[in-house]
């Protein structure tokens, strides 16, 4: 297989700083990552379910992402808990994964990015010890932005993995 021609180095996060500037750097340094592993490929590419036993695929990637970006700052930080899911249903629980056959890659990563700009503003807005109220393991538990920003990243990180995975089973 060819090497990648179209890799782009993304920021890297500030080697020392305050602890906001570094949470920042990190989680958008892992937000550059994820749509890195998604570039150079056709529709067909993005959407491919390498893993059979998995719903996960490079453009359900930035779905769930989209989604975890509302959830945590729109939701559980801004207190905006009526705002809907963007794909997911109570009837379709993994509608961020699959199916994608009418999914518009130029659409979802639009959503995508205006939710991570939403997150920025709303993040902005709030000291890293300011808190909201989200659901973990069942139970409404209240999170500071702090706690948010180090989950995201974590969050960000786990699949950024599972996208360098997907990325080398579509084309080395």
């Amino acid at each position: 297989m060819a090497a990648r021609t179209d890799l782009t180095e993304p920021a890297d996060p500030p080697p020392r700083g305050d602890e906001r500037a570094m949470l920042q750097g990190w989680l958008e340094f892992h937000r550059a990552i994820l749509l890195d592993k998604c570039t150079g490929l056709n529709d067909e590419q993005r959407k491919r379910r390498p893993i059979g036993t998995s719903l996960m695929s490079l453009h359900g990637l930035i779905r769930h992402a989209a989604e975890v970006e509302r959830n945590w700052f729109r939701r559980a930080l801004g207190g905006q808990y009526e705002v809907p899911g963007i794909f997911l249903t109570e009837s379709s629980p993994d509608a961020d994964w699959f199916p994608l056959d009418g999914a518009d890659w130029s659409a979802d990563v639009a959503t995508w990015q205006a939710e991570c700009e939403n997150s920025r503003q709303t993040a902005a807005a709030h000291s890293l010890d300011d808190t909201g109220t989200g659901r973990r393991g069942g139970r409404r538990l209240e999170f500071s932005l702090r706690w948010i920003y180090n989950h995201m990243i974590e969050e960000y990180a786990r699949h950024n993995g599972h996208a360098d995975l997907i990325r080398e089973l579509i084309d080395g």
